[in-house]
């Protein structure tokens, strides 16, 4: 009892306008009734408010911010280079033929004054040697329309044509990934040539290639999730069934075409010569085939009919009936974030101090602070969601794997979505470790973050190595969205531990293998091969992570049933 006494009278001491230094009290029931004589509401929620130690005039913070805003700018411009899409030749005969670019269509699309969360913009960076293919060809994201988010997916036809290469597939189906998690309605403004047909080895055979788009299609519109298309330009072979497989299709005349072979390949085939217009043209396909269901004068008009076709769907604007309305910004400032965090990943980086730049009003509770420190885990909301927050503070001990286990739990069960904030170099290694059952005990915490059924996001700091990547929801794990900072390395370890261990058994550092190994833990080379959904300044996480959340919480959690409670770790 004395030992409880004087633990409660510490907390105490913690609360705002608290007596200087309170006593401990006799009796426990007699200190509860004194917290209530003095703690407002609002005074309680105060005991939840991270405070920042950070110094803005210190040497650190100023080298750091200038490291990072300097890799940042790097990343901006070269977004900016992409979000052009094709060579100027190919924009202006776009151009000229009446066609709006591609983000053009986009902005046109979406409703005035709202956001469009572009995902993996930095696809295929690099990627085909010799080849440019800015974006991978194409433009996905998330967007309101007529108040309903929206999976939008654009082809771009300046970026060869609009052909998918392998990773315009990749790019297409996890867009449709992302609106099948989410029940986002997809809209796809079609303006695309089919395969790209040199790398069809990579594009067309496989179950995750090509096909797999109008199989996601048909699985989507099963589970009552619609699918819009807006044909603005070629839409060829099997990319014919993308509006054919749409629960409402609009084309463009004498612009959009819908055929499984174009002029050419008829001719070929049987001989018989035909335009294209009239082979598959919008007036065809409106008046006498059926294929389409509008037929627009141009693509300002089609993208209006599109509206129309969303705001007919009595889809939900809204269905996250948890989210609290009166929600503040953080007191502490979001531009911070550089400074504090920093190039260097082998300087620490305080989560705590992240954390207080993301959430509400900077106020966090949070969950077995003293136990397992090296993983912080509490519960904060985020533009008024209520989200559980897993983020690394160190390496990955047996009573952080366990504490993150039973975190995880208690937000499975309250249907409370979770964010990871990784900066991970791995799991403890080491005979104690092992004689603590680090190998059982991190499989709990791997076992967790598999099978909660919550909404689950993923923001990629600093280092993701090795196991720790799984433990802290890596891409594996379906996070409905991953995103990283410009200073996020993956890898299963890095250079300097990959030429220990080459050292210890008695291998030669190969150098050309050691740069290669740090070239393919760099930020770039995973977002053009999406394994993320895009390089975001830090500064703009709590804004992306609450976009998520928006898009996460339109109908798709619902009430869990398990057969036992939580098992306390």
């Amino acid at each position: 009892m004395a030992s409880r006494s004087r633990a409660l009278a510490r907390s105490l001491r913690r609360l705002p306008q608290a007596p200087a230094r309170a006593q401990p009290s006799l009796s426990t029931k007699l200190q509860c009734r004194s917290v209530a004589t003095y703690t407002s509401p609002q005074q309680a929620n105060q005991i939840s408010v991270l405070q920042s130690t950070v110094d803005k005039n210190s040497s650190g913070f100023r080298e750091n911010a200038a490291a990072l805003g300097e890799l940042t700018q790097k990343i901006a411009e070269l977004h900016e280079k992409t979000s052009q899409g094709g060579p100027q030749k190919a924009r202006d005969k776009h151009i000229q033929r009446g066609k709006m670019l591609v983000r053009d269509r986009v902005t046109a699309l979406i409703d005035p004054g709202t956001s469009f969360l572009e995902l993996s913009a930095l696809a295929a960076h690099g990627v085909y040697d010799g080849e440019d293919v800015p974006a991978a060809g194409m433009v996905t994201g998330i967007g309101t329309v007529e108040g309903v988010m929206c999976m939008i997916v654009a082809n771009d036809s300046t970026v060869k044509g609009g052909t998918y290469y392998p990773m315009t597939v990749r790019k297409h189906l996890r867009a449709q990934e992302i609106a099948t998690q989410n029940r986002l309605p997809c809209i796809y403004l079609v303006d695309s040539g089919g395969a790209n047909l040199p790398h069809q080895a990579d594009v067309f055979p496989d179950r995750d290639h090509f096909g797999r788009i109008f199989y996601n299609q048909a699985r989507m519109s099963s589970q009552g999730i619609p699918q819009i298309s807006v044909v603005m330009g070629p839409c060829t072979a099997g990319g014919a069934y993308v509006p054919s497989m749409s629960d409402e299709s609009i084309i463009v005349q004498e612009q959009g075409t819908v055929f499984l072979a174009g002029p050419p390949l008829v001719k070929a085939a049987t001989g018989e010569e035909v335009s294209a217009e009239d082979l598959g043209g919008g007036k065809l396909h409106s008046e006498v085939s059926g294929v389409t269901d509008y037929l627009a004068v141009d693509d300002a008009h089609a993208l209006v009919l599109a509206r129309r076709c969303i705001s007919n769907l009595n889809y939900p604007t809204s269905n996250n009936v948890s989210r609290k309305e009166n929600w503040e910004e953080p007191i502490h400032d979001l531009t911070e974030l550089d400074g504090i965090v920093g190039t260097n990943l082998k300087q620490s980086i305080n989560m705590h101090e992240v954390i207080a730049r993301i959430v509400d009003g900077s106020e966090f509770s949070e969950f077995k602070p003293l136990y397992g420190s090296t993983l912080i885990t509490g519960f904060a909301t985020i533009y008024g969601h209520p989200v559980g927050i897993i983020a690394n503070n160190g390496i990955l001990f047996s009573e952080s794997s366990l504490k993150g286990a039973h975190f995880i739990q208690l937000c499975s069960k309250r249907n409370i979505p979770l964010v990871f904030l990784q900066n991970i170099s791995g799991f403890m290694v080491g005979q104690d470790a092992e004689k603590g059952g680090i190998a059982k005990n991190g499989a709990k915490l791997v076992t967790a973050v598999a099978c909660a059924d919550v909404p689950k996001f993923t923001v990629v700091v600093g280092s993701s190595a090795g196991a720790g990547n799984y433990g802290m929801c890596g891409r594996a794990y379906s996070p409905r969205f991953l995103w990283a900072w410009p200073t996020a390395k993956t890898s299963v370890m890095g250079p300097e531990q990959l030429s220990s261990v080459m050292e210890a058994v008695g291998r030669k550092v190969d150098p050309e293998l050691k740069a290669r190994i740090e070239r393919e833990s760099d930020v770039l080379f995973a977002t053009a091969r999406l394994w993320d959904d895009g390089v975001i300044p830090p500064s703009h996480t709590r804004r992306v992570l609450g976009m998520g959340l928006q898009a996460a919480m339109g109908g798709s959690v619902e009430d869990k049933k398990t057969e036992f409670g939580v098992f306390r770790m």
